[in-house]
């Protein structure tokens, strides 16, 4: 099999109401799609959703990167050969890990339709049956996230994850607002996107928070700045976990060294996509560390992929993959049994695309042959 094109769409995906996290707001979310054929009539979907906050992607890069830089390179070649296809694309470009998910993700969906298997299949089998879904909470005023985080508890939800990251005592009157609102057995996790900035600060979070009976706190200080991490894990018993600060192998590494967290939230958009997320959830798995298998809000492509990893893992013990929840047009279908995600053994990512609404979605496109 050989790959013969590659289609690349830039889509708005359109949200039920803006999403809200501690450096940005979003009245839409930015996705590339990429659609691979081959000489064999397989297509494989992939998506990358760049956050310029993290990786230092962005939507328009992560299409030229694709449109100029990867896809010339892949014409012609096996999609089936995973870790060649990574080292061409490392050989081409340094970083750039959304664009390559994108690619990554595509040629798993051609693999699986390929051997008629469910990508979970080609990861070492299904561990997991089903996930129970984490409902998420942008930033609000303490009374508006009060009300939401009851509105879906009463719906079915067992698992809140707070986003916060501004001021810090606003950020600690949101959270104990919500607490008062709904039942103790209701798990809450703090996501600080970084917004809390340094362990200072963090510390003084931490001190009203202790009997607040929090799952987890992450990633309240800058990305790179591990050794706070370390340091505050040592002062709290709050599981800490990390995101924006893991990336790759060599960042899993420092904190596997350095004993900075708890538990890890492991992305495709971070990572490259499938083949390096189940890499660091190798490497987690080795040192102990649990893991999430998180999103960057995508659509049924990338929150698909996600999941094939999360359910062939045993360390991976939550996800937080709710992007087609949020959209009031997705391109595909994957099917939610609120409040738990439970994947079909359809072959490939498991999910159908609809291109109409895919062009539709696309502001701008191209292909390559």
């Amino acid at each position: 099999m050989r790959i013969t094109a590659v289609h690349i769409h830039a889509i708005r995906l359109p949200l039920h109401a803006p999403f809200v996290v501690s450096y940005h707001s979003y009245k839409d979310m930015p996705s590339i799609i990429v659609k691979i054929e081959t000489d064999e009539g397989l297509v494989g979907y992939g998506e990358g959703v760049a956050d310029e906050h993290v990786t230092g992607e962005t939507w328009e890069s992560t299409f030229v990167i694709l449109k100029h830089t990867l896809a010339p390179r892949l014409i012609g070649i096996n999609p089936l050969h995973i870790e060649a296809l990574h080292e061409r694309m490392n050989e081409v470009i340094y970083g750039a890990p959304t664009a390559k998910a994108a690619i990554d993700i595509a040629c798993f969906d051609l693999i699986g339709k390929k051997l008629k298997q469910p990508v979970y299949q080609l990861l070492g089998g299904r561990f997991h049956d089903a996930f129970p879904i984490t409902h998420v909470l942008s930033i609000g005023s303490p009374s508006e996230m009060a009300e939401e985080a009851l509105s879906v508890v009463k719906q079915g939800y067992r698992s809140l994850k707070i986003k916060v990251g501004t001021h810090v005592e606003e950020d600690i009157a949101r959270i104990q607002a919500i607490r008062k609102r709904i039942r103790d057995d209701i798990a809450i996790r703090v996501d600080v996107n970084q917004g809390w900035k340094n362990s200072a600060t963090t510390l003084k979070a931490l001190r009203a928070l202790e009997s607040l009976n929090i799952d987890w706190l992450e990633q309240p200080v800058v990305a790179d700045d591990i050794d706070a991490m370390a340091y505050i894990r040592t002062k709290t018993t709050i599981p800490i976990m990390i995101d924006e600060g893991l990336r790759n192998m060599r960042d899993m590494r420092e904190i596997i060294q350095k004993r900075a967290a708890d538990k890890v939230n492991i992305k495709l958009m971070k990572c490259g996509g499938i083949y390096p997320a189940m890499k660091l959830a190798h490497q987690a798995e080795l040192a102990g560390i649990e893991c999430q298998i998180g999103s960057m809000v995508e659509s049924s492509i990338g929150s698909a992929a996600g999941f094939h990893v999360a359910f062939a893992k045993k360390i991976v013990t939550s996800v937080e993959l709710t992007g087609p929840l949020k959209f009031t047009k997705d391109v595909g279908n994957l099917h939610y049994d609120l409040p738990y995600i439970r994947l079909t053994n359809k072959p490939g990512l498991g999910i159908d695309v609809d291109e109409q609404t895919l062009h539709e979605l696309t502001a701008f496109s191209d292909v390559i042959r």
